[in-house]
């Protein structure tokens, strides 16, 4: 009988013996290949830590004690346990289960994540409520050494261990390569270093050393820089740490379940903010991630034997043939800076989801990748630009958000030539509300000095970027997931005036006033309803958010009675608000304008067809949108 069929709730976690452990393990890698080779997610991440989250809900009491997930890319068997297997098969589907820990969805998901490095952070939140509410628990955050690149786990830290309150952080490192002896000497050490033993001794020492007058207290000082300083030249890596107000232990073996849980168990008794550093693989327990972690992070459907894409992906590749937008900013980019040596790449621990390892092969000097790190990556291209180069920040439109202030304070303010390339905007799927990149237009269009342009297609992408380099300022071009249209891409580049709209069909009933990937939609719903309805749109391709044609617009307010507008951003300060400005700006309410984008609500999960439909964005939609304010006229 398999253990994971009588796995309700880590309760039930806890009846089973240590020894069967690998076994509940070896079920729930099986389950976690099984549904994402299905779904598509999150893989290798998942699979790295299936004996920590076992451990971690073997030890504490979940969920009066509180495990804080970082990203969540690596939640799912945290899911499983926590009586949600059954739902596990509906994951990352609409209406299913999410694809993050998400706290309407489970009272063991202790925080909403899905941008990375927040763990730290809300785990001293909790613990200060904690102590504030009177409550006794244990706050556990889990981040990966990816996620620590981040300022905001080092604020954190820092924080941490100056208020000397009871946390554990976990370190979950699967990147540094730690040698087998080394492994195990630390794995002894720790195991003696958080003993109750020796962990008694400390505490009796320093309490006879600083109660002895005058000399007792630069005693203890001693004592415990000779203690640091040995464990500073066995696991060296550890200073840090301790230098930041925490106590080290690490790194230890994250795949061997009875360590993990007798150091869990000798951590719990312990007191003050400790640092648990864990070494694990990326992709344990299935050959094809293990091998290629990076492909099998986000993947997905495919074949659990060999791991190669499912006869359905494959031909849903097949019909989708045209190039990914971030495909073509690679290649783009990649020509741009063959012709112009000042430009250089940037991104923030995406070089292949944003296209730019494309330069980076051609050009590995000139691409730098700075980790999760938007702040620092901005600001570093403003200083880069200040000194000459042009420099093109590629981040997803989500990841953007947290270089706001970068983008205003440090590049807009000082009108500098950065070129910010916003992939993944508008709805991007089955990761949901917390990767749709769905506010850029609203965050970017108060700016100034900020030109913001969206590509009605994947030729009109490249020649955006061309022309970024003849605007001397600051400039965002955003575009979203998935593949191009498949239209002719242009041998030469030309440049785009700024502030330049296209009519693209002729009409005088309506004008469709449509942004980036509504275009297309757009476009064919006013087809249909010429053929089918009677009804004659213009439409109008709006590639320039900011600043607007305004010569263009104009005339289109003072020809037709209906104006509407279709965007992938939401209505609340999009470019359709855009629109009312500039009519209320010029006393134009000669026509009616009906404003069509992402409600004032976070779009839930599902795939970008289906949201887009439900959101009114598809040419069904865009037709359906018209007619009902032609018939109510």
């Amino acid at each position: 009988m398999k253990l994971l069929e009588n796995i309700k709730d880590p309760v039930d976690l806890r009846a089973l013996k240590v020894e069967d452990l690998p076994h509940l393990a070896a079920e729930i890698r099986n389950l976690i290949i099984e549904i994402v080779a299905r779904n598509g997610g999150h893989l290798a991440s998942s699979l790295g830590v299936v004996e920590l989250t076992i451990a971690l809900h073997y030890v504490f009491s979940t969920p009066r004690d509180l495990l804080v997930w970082d990203v969540g890319h690596q939640a799912y068997a945290h899911k499983i346990l926590t009586g949600r297997a059954e739902r596990f098969a509906t994951l990352r589907q609409a209406g299913g289960m999410s694809g993050f820990p998400k706290r309407e969805e489970s009272e063991y998901d202790t925080f909403n994540v899905g941008h990375s490095s927040t763990s730290i952070s809300a785990a001293v939140g909790m613990a200060l409520a904690a102590e504030h509410l009177k409550r006794r628990q244990r706050t556990v955050a889990i981040i990966g050494d990816g996620s620590m690149t981040a300022g905001l786990a080092f604020e954190a830290l820092n924080h941490a261990g100056s208020l000397d309150r009871d946390l554990i952080v976990v370190l979950n490192d699967n990147e540094m390569s730690i040698s087998p002896n080394v492994g195990a000497m630390s794995a002894y050490l720790n195991r003696i270093l958080t003993g109750s033993t020796v962990n008694r001794l400390r505490h009796d020492v320093k309490s006879v050393l600083t109660n002895i007058p005058k000399v007792g207290e630069s005693v203890f000082k001693m004592v415990k820089r000779a203690e640091e300083s040995f464990k500073g030249f066995v696991i060296p890596v550890g200073t840090i740490f301790e230098d930041l107000g925490f106590q080290y232990v690490g790194p230890m073996p994250g795949h061997d379940l009875a360590t993990l849980i007798e150091t869990f168990e000798n951590i719990n008794h312990l007191e003050g903010p400790i640092l648990l550093h864990i070494v694990t693989k990326k992709g344990k327990g299935y050959g094809p991630a293990e091998i290629d972690p990076t492909r099998f992070h986000g993947v997905g459907p495919f074949e659990v034997a060999g791991g190669q894409k499912s006869e359905s992906s494959k031909k849903a590749s097949a019909k989708t043939s045209p190039p990914s937008y971030t495909s073509v900013f690679g290649r783009t980019l990649t020509a741009l800076a063959t012709q112009d040596e000042r430009i250089i790449g940037i991104t923030a621990a995406m070089p292949a989801g944003t296209g730019v390892e494309v330069m980076a092969e051609k050009f590995p000097d000139r691409v730098y990748d700075v980790g999760i790190a938007e702040q620092h990556g901005v600001t570093m291209a403003a200083g880069m630009a200040s000194r000459g180069l042009r420099p093109f920040v590629a981040i997803y439109s989500t990841f953007m958000q947290r270089a706001f202030d970068q983008v205003l304070h440090d590049v807009a303010l000082q009108n500098l030539p950065v070129t910010l390339c916003l992939d993944r905007a508008g709805v991007v799927g089955e990761d949901g509300p917390t990767h749709h990149g769905t506010f850029d237009l609203s965050y970017l269009r108060m700016i100034p000095n900020l030109t913001i342009m969206a590509p009605k297609d994947e030729n009109e992408l490249q020649q955006m970027l061309f022309t970024s380099l003849k605007i001397e300022g600051p400039t965002a071009i955003r575009y979203p997931r998935g593949n191009g249209l498949g239209v002719v891409m242009e041998k030469e580049f030309r440049e785009l005036p700024r502030g330049s709209w296209e009519v693209i069909r002729p009409g005088h009933d309506a004008v469709l006033l449509a942004v980036g990937s509504c275009v297309a939609p757009a476009l064919a719903a006013a087809e249909q309803l010429a053929s089918e309805d009677g009804v004659e749109c213009q439409v109008v391709n709006c590639r320039y958010v900011k600043p607007f044609d305004e010569e263009l617009l104009q005339a289109c307010l003072e020809e037709f009675k209906w104006v509407f507008t279709f965007e992938e951003n939401v209505v609340a300060g999009g470019f359709g608000g855009g629109v009312l400005e500039f009519m209320a700006a010029r006393n134009l309410w000669s026509g009616r304008v009906v404003t069509t984008g992402l409600p004032d609500r976070f779009v839930p999960h599902g795939t970008p067809d289906q949201l887009r439909h439900d959101l009114g964005l598809d040419s069904a939609g865009i037709r359906k949108k018209v007619l009902a304010q032609k018939l109510a006229d």
